[in-house]
């Protein structure tokens, strides 16, 4: 038996990547569809929450009891479907796009679910809408996975939102392992959003208004409950 204190790590590789999944609730049809649909779209589908990060966003709205989602990069609407499952009656997820160019897609699988109802989606800059939001909105969830570099004005104007027992979901928090060593990233790009993300999870992890955790799932997923 260790003490607790000896680092304990599993390499997740696409063998135990599959187990995980076959251990997790599978998806179903329209979910398949959407993520079979965005592959279709090549490099660009790397944007979608990967599959088992679906039915993790779920129960945390089903947990929290959601009536209000704000999901930060709408994509091709697979973030937005898991949340809407998980709503209470009359709830809504309200999510943001800078593009609107994968909307049709995102809709009509929102409707093959019968979820289009409780699905706000709002063209603009992720931070323009939550400028927008009630200052006194108890939001319930809010779901960062949007442009890395402005990762720090979403933190900012995210929390002051949030309802007590309301979560903060940061996800790519690991971007790629790179947090832990930015000058190893090769690409400019991808060394900046690491230093980012650094400062980002330094200052959630400290910040006395949440409790946090971050999970080793898929790129990382920092889960934070307002206090």
């Amino acid at each position: 038996m260790g003490d607790g204190t000896a680092a304990k790590h599993v390499p997740v590789n696409q063998v135990l990547r599959e187990y995980l999944l076959a251990s997790t609730s599978a998806p179903d049809e329209t979910v398949r569809d959407l993520v079979a649909a965005t592959a279709r779209l090549g490099d660009v589908a790397g944007m979608m929450v990967p599959t088992e990060q679906v039915a993790l966003l779920t129960l945390l709205a089903r947990l929290v009891h959601a009536r209000t989602v704000i999901d930060l990069g709408t994509f091709t609407g697979l973030s937005a479907l898991a949340f809407a499952r998980g709503l209470a009656p009359g709830g809504t997820v309200i999510t943001c796009d800078n593009s609107d160019r994968w909307h049709d897609l995102a809709r009509t699988h929102w409707q093959q679910a019968g979820m289009a109802d409780r699905i706000e989606f709002r063209l603009g800059p992720a931070a323009r809408s939550l400028r927008a939001m009630p200052r006194q909105a108890a939001v319930d969830v809010v779901f960062v996975d949007a442009d890395k570099l402005n990762y720090p004005t979403y933190y900012e104007l995210a929390v002051p939102l949030l309802r007590p027992g309301g979560l903060l979901l940061l996800d790519n928090v690991l971007l790629d392992g790179f947090v832990t060593a930015p000058d190893l990233a090769t690409d400019p790009m991808q060394r900046r959003c690491a230093g980012v993300l650094r400062a980002v999870n330094a200052a959630v992890a400290a910040d006395d208004r949440l409790e946090t955790v971050m999970l080793p799932i898929a790129d990382g997923l920092t889960v934070a409950r307002r206090r």
